[in-house]
This record gives structure tokens, C-alpha cells and sequence, in this order.
């Protein structure tokens, strides 16, 4: 009898021709989910997916790593795998709807379940829980019921107190599907509508609420200060440092001692200036510019050597290690060093001596690099410019330092057309910024956009961060890296990519799929193309959102977004922990030393990042709040706008100003509308009128709810 061919599987994406760590993820689970009990390590995978190109091969070896880390995987000896034992059951993350009810997001199935509020079992938003899957329904969700909560995201809340005679409760802040029980005697003094922070002491099975204790009293709700220390206490982010860390930080000295100098490359005498924003106070960088006698330019990027001062095992590294990265909100800076560093000791201020970790590069008129140095220096600014000012000498020709920043600029702007020759995106995305008076209260909003000089720096920002990450990252063939902490960025979703081009095609655009190189030229042309159109925010938001996220790891993947095979953050020490990381060990490497243990860096590398998210989320909040409360006083107001998202809940709509409200569906009551998902439309089922994501519309501001951090509009032409 003749022996039965083995099915080959083809798993590549027809459409992009490519695959990004999800979708790899996807695919591998269920090739393992057919045949359970067998072992397998990259090379096999690869080659029953199909892979033949090496860069997707060394990313079935990451993914092959993370799934062992996410314990879908066993690993049964160096570079062989095998599943898990399956059960009838998944696990996966909790993603609460404002209905109620959630989707469990795992990588172990190929779409969310759906779990209704009764089968939550007093699961959270973010919480990881093991899923018991009911049998598949035709044309109906996944669906399941929770049936172990294996990780709490949170157990510490921000919320008002409401208070009755022998007891309270806290009513949290944000997605959040409970209030929480306070006994009088945990009260701490709290009051009735003040702002406070409560931890979840026990949730009994059959109780309603958790049973807690109130941690910290805010302050007065409405209140700047208590509303933006809500904010970050929302998101688990400190709002002080404790005494012991300020105390340690004031007993660093400012003084340089000779011999530390003695020691260094010592570039105090090249000319050497600072840009950035006006209020900024943590100046990171500086640059340096001379030319050497062969006609060449010697570009010297100049980083706060941070680590010289923050010490292994020091208090103050424990913070900056558990705090991961300063925090941007709408009125403030919530450093992750104690101010006497990140503005004093570290910050390179003008005509100061300072101690820096310098990425030094010869580079020739065409911006090409020919040598670099890397190494530890002593610097002295010669003069700290704002963006504004360093704009003015770009574009006029004339100011201090003219023919020092007039060469930067014309490097700068070289290396930036060769960066998007090679395919990195450019997603130069416009900033809202308030006007505040001293109370925090918003008086107006305004634009921030990146001019030259905002892209001098970041030019050679990119340029450092690449450089230093090849230094480290790129060996001989055959030879093993060293241990790195790298800026990594995954491929975009294929699907998505699909799904946003299907919805350009109705403003007349398009971008090509056949390969990730063609996704980057092609989605520049797009960017490029609706800048000052009426659906340029629409287009950005969602081209964005098709990408995956940055993150940091010590698997390098490349950076897609930068066309980078090889980038890492070493540029800002004193906000962010990686770029500590990285000087630690950049230090280590030149000076011959043995590569640092993996695991310990990738599990710094994974708080870093989430840490990095729970910061942009705390300041997109900020932003939110501000926002409505700046609209507190433009209710009844009438502005045009354009549909900007589109939810079975309600539509969206963005105002010139991009500041974004909701029309409530239950408002739309002329018909009853039907939300299409894959068109990204409400359609009314009688008289097909239909709302599109881009579409103008006009809108009243109804209502303002700073608590929720929510605005709401009325459609004019329903109001009417």
C-alpha cells in the first residue's frame, strides 16, 4: 500500500507576503495543537510553514522562546519544544467592554471569547485567567466562562469615596466593573467625594464588591493636583519619590574631581550646545561639531552618563528600575530620577562641566560614517538653545553658533533622505498642547509640529542609537551576540493592513502589500499625500494602529517603523531605565567583558515596556481631561467635525481643534443602526442612512463628564 504523502502546510499570508510575531504565533500553536506529543525546534517549523528566508526563520526562534516564557510550550532540551499538555481550556487577557461583559484576548485560539458578565467570576480588565470554552455555536462568538483568575493586573484602585454612616465605598476610575467595600475604620479620613487610592483586600465568592482599605487620601475631587495625582495613581505610576531616595540623591555632589576628568576623552574645548523644548530642564544631549584637518566633520552626540552616578543596587536604581521611565503629563514631569539629578548632577546645562557617555563619528559631506569612537568624555556646553531659536538660525541664516547648526541641519537632513530611501515610515504626527494658568485650568489648546530643528536631533539621535546596537548586535557569521537591550518593532498585522487598505480605497488611496519593504514606500507616499486633508487624522490613526508596538527585548527583530536591522535607546538616560541598561552594558562590552545573563535583561526589558505603555496611557488621560474640561465651557457650542471612530456603542468625532467627543447611538434615534464592522460603518436598517469613519459631520457639544474624563455631542441634523 502506498505510504501517505504528509500534507505540507503553507501558513504565509497570500495578501503580504509576510509574517509579524502574532500571526507566527498563530500559525505555530496550531500546527502543535495537531500533533500534540511531538518535538520540534525552529528549523522544522520553519520549514512546515514554509519559511525560507533566514530573517522570518530567526523570528520563529523568538517566537519559539516567548511561547516557552507564556508557558504554551515546554522546552524539552537546548532548542526543542514541545505544547503543553491542551485541555479543554485556554488562557488568555481580560478586556472588559463597556457593556459589561469582556473578550478574553489568547494566543491559543485564532479569535477573542466571549465571556458574559455572570461568567467574569470577579475577573478584571488586564487580569490573565484560564478560560473554559464552550462548544462552538455556528455563525456565533467563541464563548466561555472564566474559570481561574491566574494573574491579577491590579489590585490597587483610584476612585472617589462615597461615604454613609457606618461604612463607604471607593468608585474607581476608569473600565472598571465594581465599586469597592470600605469599612469606616479603613476609612484613613477619607471624605465623602474626595479622591483616593484603595486596595482590594478580599473578594468573597458571592459578594457583589471586593472588600478594601483606603492607601492614600488625594485631595479634593476637581482639584489639579489631586485629579492629575488620580491619573497617574490610575495607571500604578508614584506621584512623589519617597524621603530616602531625595535624600540620597542631595548627598551627590556636583563637583567633578580632575583625576574623573583625567580619565575620560575630554572635549571641553569643542564647541558643543544643547536643543531642546523651552521649559525643558533634563537636558539628556548635546551635540558637538568640528572639522578635522582631511575636510571631514567630527559629530560628537554627547548622552548624560547617568550611570556613573546611579550605582547597582543603590536606592536610587531600585526607583528609577521600578519606575522604568519619566512620565509627560499635560501640566507636569514625573521624573524617573529625584529632580538634584535628572535637572542638576546629570542635565548637561550650559556652561557647566559635565560627564557623558559619547557616541563620537567622522563623517564626510555626504553624511556617510567613517569612523566612530564610543567611550566615556567630559564636555561643557557652550549654549542652550530652544527649537524655537535653533528654527530661527535654520531658516534665517543667522544667530550664535550659525555655521555649527547650519551643518548639522544640512547632515541631518542627508542621513533623513537616506533613512526613508531604505524604507523607514515617517510618522510625524501633530501634538495638542494647552495653555494653563496657575491652577491648571486650560485657556486655550494649540499645535506643536516638528520642525527642523526638532529633526536635527532626532536625526542624530536615530544615528547613535542604530550605531551603538550594530557595535554590539552585529558579529561575524557564526559568531554569537552578546547580551543587548534592543529597540525592537514587529512587522504590522497582515490583516489589519488588509482591512486598512480596503477602507482607503473610498478616499481614493491605496498602498502596496506584496512585501514589507513595498507596505513602507508606499504608506509614505500615503502620509505624505493626505497632509492638510479633512481626513488626514483619520488615516494617520488608523495606518497607526495597523502597526504593531515598540517594545524593548534582547531578541533583536529589527525596528520596521526605522528600516533598522540593528537599534537600541541610548540617548536619554535620565528618563528612560533601557537607555541605563544599555550604557551599563556598552561599557561592559568595550572594555571585554562577559556577556551578562538573558532572562534577567529580558525581564527587564518586559517591565520597561510595559511600563513605557502605562506612561503613555497615563498621559493620553491627562490630555483627555484636560480636553473636557476645557469644553466645560463651550457646551451648547456648535463645531464641524469628522467621524472618527465608529463602535456599536457610538460614533466618535474629532473637532478641528482634535479634540474628540461621542455621539451616544441611543441619539440616533431616526432609525435603528446597525454597526458594520468590517466597513467601519453604522447603517440604518430602514432608510440606509450610514455613518462612515471620515465622514463630515456637524455636532453641538451636550454634555461634559470630567469623573469619566468623558464628552459628549448631539448630531445637529438629528437635533434638528
Amino acid at each position: 500500500m502506498a505510504k501517505k504523502k504528509k500534507k505540507k502546510r503553507y501558513f504565509k499570508n497570500k495578501k503580504t507576503g509576510t509574517f509579524n510575531k502574532k500571526k507566527l504565533k498563530n500559525a505555530i500553536l496550531s500546527i502543535l495543537y495537531e500533533e500534540p506529543a511531538k518535538t520540534v525546534n525552529y528549523k522544522q517549523i520553519s520549514t512546515w510553514i514554509g519559511i525560507k528566508d533566514s530573517e522570518t526563520r530567526k523570528l520563529v526562534h523568538v517566537v519559539l522562546q516567548e511561547l516557552k516564557e507564556d508557558e504554551y510550550l515546554d522546552q524539552v532540551s537546548r532548542g526543542k519544544f514541545k505544547l503543553k499538555a491542551k485541555t479543554g481550556s485556554v488562557s488568555g487577557i481580560v478586556e472588559l467592554q463597556p457593556q459589561g461583559f469582556a473578550y478574553v484576548n489568547s494566543d491559543e485560539v485564532d479569535r477573542p471569547i466571549l465571556i458574559s458578565q455572570r461568567n467574569l467570576k470577579h475577573a478584571m480588565e488586564g487580569d490573565k485567567v484560564r478560560v473554559h470554552l464552550y462548544a462552538r455555536r455556528k455563525k456565533h462568538d467563541l464563548e466561555g466562562e472564566v474559570t481561574e483568575i491566574i494573574e491579577r493586573k491590579k489590585t490597587v484602585f483610584v476612585g472617589t469615596v462615597q461615604t454613609s454612616k457606618n461604612f463607604a465605598f471607593l468608585v474607581p476610575t476608569g473600565k472598571v466593573g465594581f465599586d469597592i467595600f470600605i469599612p469606616k475604620e479603613k476609612l484613613q479620613g477619607a471624605k465623602n467625594g474626595q479622591k483616593a487610592i484603595a486596595e482590594i483586600l478580599e473578594w468573597p465568592t458571592h459578594a457583589r464588591s471586593p472588600f478594601g482599605q483606603i492607601k492614600e487620601v488625594l485631595g479634593d475631587t476637581g482639584d489639579n493636583d489631586a485629579e492629575m495625582h488620580a491619573i497617574l495613581a490610575e495607571f500604578e505610576l508614584p506621584h512623589h519619590f519617597p524621603q530616602n531616595v531625595d535624600k540620597a540623591a542631595e548627598k551627590i555632589t556636583l563637583a567633578i574631581p580632575e583625576e574623573e576628568i583625567q580619565n575620560r576623552r575630554d572635549m571641553r574645548d569643542v564647541t558643543t550646545f544643547t536643543i531642546d523644548p523651552a521649559d525643558a530642564k533634563d537636558f539628556d544631549d548635546a551635540l558637538s561639531v568640528q572639522q578635522l584637518k582631511n575636510g571631514n566633520w567630527e559629530v560628537g552626540i554627547h548622552i548624560a552618563d547617568v550611570t556613573h552616578y546611579v550605582t547597582p543596587n543603590s536606592i536610587i536604581e531600585e526607583e528609577a528600575k521600578n519606575r522604568a521611565t519619566s512620565v509627560y503629563l499635560v501640566d507636569r514631569v514625573v521624573p524617573m530620577l529625584p529632580e538634584r539629578l535628572s535637572n542638576g548632577v546629570c542635565s548637561l546645562r550650559p556652561n557647566e562641566d559635565k560627564l557623558c557617555f559619547s557616541a563620537i563619528f567622522e563623517m564626510n559631506e555626504k553624511a556617510e560614517v567613517l569612523n566612530e569612537w564610543f567611550g566615556k568624555t567630559a564636555i561643557h556646553s557652550n549654549r542652550r538653545f530652544t527649537y524655537e531659536e535653533a528654527q530661527e538660525i535654520i531658516e534665517t541664516g543667522e544667530g550664535d553658533l550659525k555655521n555649527e547648526v547650519l551643518k548639522l541641519d544640512e547632515l541631518a537632513k542627508k542621513l533623513r533622505d537616506k533613512r526613508f530611501k531604505k524604507g523607514s515610515i515617517a510618522f510625524d504626527r501633530i501634538e495638542i498642547k494647552f495653555n494653563i494658568d496657575e491652577k491648571g485650568k486650560p485657556l486655550s489648546v494649540y499645535f506643536k509640529e516638528a520642525k527642523d530643528s526638532n529633526k536635527l536631533i532626532e536625526e542624530f539621535m536615530l544615528l547613535a542609537n542604530k550605531q551603538v546596537a550594530e557595535k554590539i548586535g552585529k558579529v561575524k557569521q557564526k559568531k554569537s551576540p552578546k547580551t543587548f537591550v534592543y529597540r525592537i518593532h514587529d512587522k504590522p498585522d497582515p490583516d489589519k493592513l488588509v482591512s486598512f487598505n480596503t477602507f482607503i480605497h473610498r478616499f481614493g488611496y491605496g498602498i502596496q502589500l506584496s512585501t514589507p519593504n513595498a507596505v513602507s514606500s508606499s504608506l509614505n507616499s500615503l502620509l505624505n499625500n493626505v497632509k492638510g486633508k479633512k481626513e488626514q487624522n483619520v488615516v494617520e490613526t488608523l495606518a497607526i494602529r495597523a502597526m504593531a508596538k515598540a517594545e524593548y527585548s534582547t531578541r533583536n527583530i529589527g525596528h520596521y517603523g526605522l528600516a533598522f536591522e540593528y537599534y537600541t535607546h541610548f540617548t536619554s538616560p535620565i528618563r528612560r531605565y533601557p537607555d541605563m541598561m544599555v550604557h551599563r552594558l556598552l561599557e561592559r562590552y568595550l572594555a571585554g567583558g562577559r556577556s551578562v545573563n538573558e532572562q534577567k535583561f529580558e525581564d527587564l526589558c518586559r517591565h520597561s515596556s510595559d511600563m513605557e505603555t502605562k506612561a503613555a496611557n497615563a498621559e493620553r488621560a491627562s490630555i483627555k481631561y484636560k480636553q473636557v474640561e476645557f469644553m466645560q465651557d463651550h457646551v451648547g457650542k456648535i463645531y464641524p467635525g469628522v467621524i472618527s471612530g465608529i463602535t456599536d456603542w457610538g460614533i466618535y468625532v474629532e473637532l478641528e481643534t482634535k479634540i474628540e467627543g461621542m455621539v451616544p447611538i441611543r441619539e440616533l434615534d431616526d432609525d435603528f443602526y446597525i454597526f458594520d464592522e468590517r466597513n467601519y460603518a453604522l447603517v440604518g436598517r430602514h432608510k440606509h442612512k450610514k455613518y462612515q469613519l471620515g465622514d463630515e459631520v456637524t455636532v453641538k457639544i451636550w454634555r461634559t463628564n470630567l469623573e469619566r474624563k468623558q464628552l459628549d455631542f448631539l448630531l445637529v441634523e438629528n437635533e434638528r
